[in-house]
């Protein structure tokens, strides 16, 4: 007569699954609290919308700022990107973006100037004081970055209220074009960590169900 081996639940591999979930649910719980101040920022940003005027670029710069009327002076435009976007009647085009001098040693700062019908037009505009409001520049970091909440501060720049010439006028300010999707994130987290322990638990009692064959 054979013993059937005594079957174990394996500790490494449990270990390891019990910290991935601890580790998404706290992800879980991490997109909730962000999820609490980006409504707080949005409250802000609605405000931000009929307060007055400032300077740009501003100190200290920090999307707080986002969607306040400012102005600034462009010395001189020293180089030109171009994102596609949308104009102000909803047209879809290229938004043209300059990144200007603003004196000898000052900070610089990026500025819409409109959006063409068609990418490569490069606007004919030297500069000049800047009416308009604030908010990011476009940037290339990946989505996922702000998954898990390691992504780099936006730059802010100004989006001209005129555009300059030969190019449709940019959008006003626009707050449902600032993502809250923190709720959908946590969501996921919690989603993943369900999967991971329900998906385990399974394979661990596939492992020692009575009568399965141990492997040798």
């Amino acid at each position: 007569m054979t013993t059937e081996p005594m079957k174990r639940v394996p500790i490494v591999a449990t270990v390891v699954v019990l910290a991935a979930i601890v580790l998404m649910i706290a992800l879980g719980l991490w997109q909730l609290h962000r999820r609490g101040e980006k409504e707080a920022l949005l409250r802000q940003y609605a405000a931000n919308v009929t307060l007055p005027e400032i300077a740009f670029p501003a100190i200290p710069v920090n999307d707080a700022l986002l969607f306040r009327k400012a102005s600034g002076m462009c010395l001189e435009p020293v180089s030109w990107s171009e994102r596609a976007g949308r104009n102000a009647t909803g047209g879809s085009g290229w938004r043209q973006i300059a990144q200007c001098r603003t004196g000898a040693e000052g900070p610089g700062m990026a500025v819409q100037v409109g959006v063409a019908p068609a990418a490569g037009q490069k606007p004919v505009w030297k500069g000049g004081l800047v009416h308009g409001y604030i908010t990011q520049a476009p940037d290339n970091q990946p989505l996922i970055l702000s998954l898990f909440g390691s992504a780099r501060p936006k730059t802010l720049m100004l989006v001209s209220a005129i555009p300059a010439p030969g190019l449709a006028a940019n959008p006003g300010p626009d707050l449902s074009a600032v993502p809250n999707n923190h709720l959908a994130y946590a969501v996921q987290w919690f989603i993943f960590a369900a999967l991971a322990g329900i998906i385990y638990g399974l394979a661990v009692y596939w492992r020692l169900k009575p009568g399965r064959p141990t492997s040798a």
